[in-house]
């Protein structure tokens, strides 16, 4: 392991809150808004299990986005998501809001975002992650970049390397060995 990897081993196992930007991390970034004036969104399912799989470990989840949308609403509700920021002009205000509501540290939160908007809160938390296709800045500043895209699996893939790191993702993946080998 290098030094690089031990110190984001660290920072993952502190984690008690993942906090999730919505557009380009939970989606691909695509706006789609029909003539009505409708905004759709995809998610990734993969994206959601993990989500639950996490909260199941008892890390909590939060959204924190610049945009106001019933849709991303009813995904919050059906994955878990314990705190529900959306129409945030300023994140950074939102994230120093979450942390007196949650009672959390800043190291003990992580903050997946896209944009430079996402700059001001990934910058004082414990574990900031960025997508690839990030701006250069944002990259720079990531403590880890995902390895799959925003709306594709990008938060599955954060799920699971913080239950690796604090040793739950085992016990996650038990119950769906256990159900495979009761069926064979």
């Amino acid at each position: 392991m290098t030094s690089n990897n031990i110190d984001l081993n660290q920072r993952l196992q502190k984690i008690k809150l993942l906090i999730l930007d919505v557009d380009g991390v939970m989606t691909d970034g695509g706006l789609m808004i029909g003539d009505d004036g409708q905004e759709y969104k995809t998610f990734h399912s993969h994206d959601g299990l993990g989500m639950k799989l996490l909260k199941a470990t008892g890390v909590s989840m939060a959204i924190i986005t610049g945009r106001t949308s019933n849709v991303v609403k009813k995904r919050a509700e059906t994955t878990g998501v314990a705190h529900f920021y959306q129409g945030v002009d300023d994140k950074l205000q939102a994230f120093h809001d979450l942390m007196k509501t949650s009672g959390l540290q800043a190291e003990q939160c992580a903050f997946m975002g896209d944009d430079v908007v996402d700059l001001p809160p990934m910058l004082q938390c414990g574990l900031a992650i960025a997508v690839p296709d990030s701006p250069a800045l944002l990259l720079k500043y990531a403590h880890y970049v995902t390895y799959k895209a925003g709306g594709r699996g990008a938060v599955r893939e954060v799920c699971e390397l913080i239950m690796q790191a604090q040793g739950t993702f085992d016990a996650q993946m038990e119950k769906f060995l256990t159900q495979a080998s009761i069926s064979n």
